[in-house]
């Protein structure tokens, strides 16, 4: 399960997609199709989800890791970048980014 709380033993990663309304449903099966079949699979992986905002416009992706290394590894890999090569014909933009939680609020 994915804990948001300041600590230095996950990484979170945010990746935002900017994309059109018409190619926003084709972008998210590609998304949970990766997550599905190998993100999930990976190792240093704990949870991920997936945000669609109201103009279908834009996708917000939340995921965490065991460590920065986990996520950058699956980045490498011959499969990620071949779906990722597929994924960015679908958005105008997608930026992965790491962070570290710094505050919670209840």
């Amino acid at each position: 399960m994915p804990t948001i709380q300041p600590s230095s033993d996950r990484q979170t990663v945010i990746t935002t997609f900017e994309t059109s309304p018409g190619n926003c449903d084709d972008l998210i099966e590609l998304l949970t199709d990766a997550y599905d079949k190998f993100i999930s699979k990976q190792p240093g992986f704990i949870a991920a989800s997936l945000h669609v905002n109201d103009a279908q416009t834009r996708i917000a992706n939340y995921s965490q890791w065991e460590r920065r290394e986990d996520f950058q590894a699956m980045l490498r890999t011959t499969e990620m970048r071949s779906r990722n090569r597929e994924i960015n014909t679908l958005c105008r933009t997608f930026e992965p980014v790491m962070y570290d939680v710094v505050a919670v609020f209840d």
